[in-house]
């Protein structure tokens, strides 16, 4: 099997980009020669890997190809980088991170990243218990995840985990108060998405259902905003949640009640510099933020 680097290379753009059209930009060719070289790939494997829809999105043999175009890209940019003289291309480093992960520890992350010249980092924001699927499609290298066991072609080790107390604003646990604790059944509650189960857990915890009002808030600091602003109660990070009781901004419910979530770092075992100095920086982080 002959795979062409500039096959490999549309696969990725396309991918990344949605469309045919958009990748033929990305790559500074025609949407035709993206075309040829995607019908070139399929033609060498014998299968269709990439689905014609809006967005495009590669079929089950192109997640397989997807992986080894991220892995060679990764690879041919730090040659290249090796080699060029006083030229340096672009490395690009698509990772997956949670939401709250991207709101506390992981900004150390990002702020080490930020002094690295020529390196384009590609976040995408997943929730922890869905991050590693993304490494199981080929579209990042690397990912923060609560999945302990190992990806298929990846190295697995645990950060550390990071601790949810439920939480709400003053006036609103006052509001809702009932003897010496609160009205778990009929609480207004607050949500990160569809996938958010944290609120839900601490809830059957203690033999209660939903509650009438569940509100959805997607982002991650706008979620903490909406729970000081007495939207509702929700479980927030620890290192989100130490400042605010200490300005009386928010208050813990349910006595010593906590969530903890063992967070875990995935990477393919790829000879890259690059993808070792993230790893590095994403232990430095964790070990300073994280509970051990």
């Amino acid at each position: 099997m002959d795979l062409a680097p500039s096959q490999l290379a549309a696969l990725v753009a396309i991918a990344d980009q949605g469309t045919f059209e958009a990748a033929a930009r990305h790559l500074h060719v025609t949407p035709s020669a993206v075309s040829q070289r995607i019908r070139a790939l399929e033609s060498a494997v014998g299968r269709v890997v990439v689905q014609r829809t809006t967005p495009c999105r590669p079929t089950a043999a192109g997640e397989v190809l997807l992986r080894l175009a991220r892995q060679t890209q990764l690879l041919y940019d730090e040659v290249r980088d090796a080699l060029a003289d006083g030229h340096r291309s672009t490395v690009d480093l698509p990772v997956a991170v949670n939401a709250d992960s991207l709101a506390t520890w992981f900004r150390d992350v990002v702020g080490a990243v930020a002094g690295w010249p020529d390196v384009a980092l590609r976040l995408h924001v997943e929730d922890q218990a869905f991050s590693a699927g993304l490494l199981r499609g080929g579209d990042v290298l690397a990912a923060v995840t609560s999945e302990p066991a190992a990806v298929q072609g990846c190295s697995v080790e645990l950060l550390g985990t990071l601790r949810y107390l439920p939480a709400a604003a003053p006036a609103f646990a006052e509001r809702w108060r009932q003897g010496r604790g609160h009205d778990w059944a009929a609480m207004p509650l607050v949500v990160f998405n569809e996938k958010d189960a944290l609120q839900h857990e601490v809830l059957t915890a203690r033999g209660v259902g939903e509650p009438p009002v569940v509100h959805r808030v997607p982002t991650s600091a706008d979620f903490h905003e909406a729970v000081r602003l007495g939207l509702g109660w929700g479980m927030i990070p620890e290192p989100q949640l130490r400042p605010d009781v200490r300005a009386g901004l928010l208050v813990p419910l349910g006595g010593r009640a906590h969530l903890d979530v063992a967070l875990h770092w995935q990477r393919w075992r790829l000879d890259s510099p690059v993808l070792d100095r993230l790893t590095d920086e994403v232990r430095a982080a964790a070990r300073a933020s994280l509970r051990q």
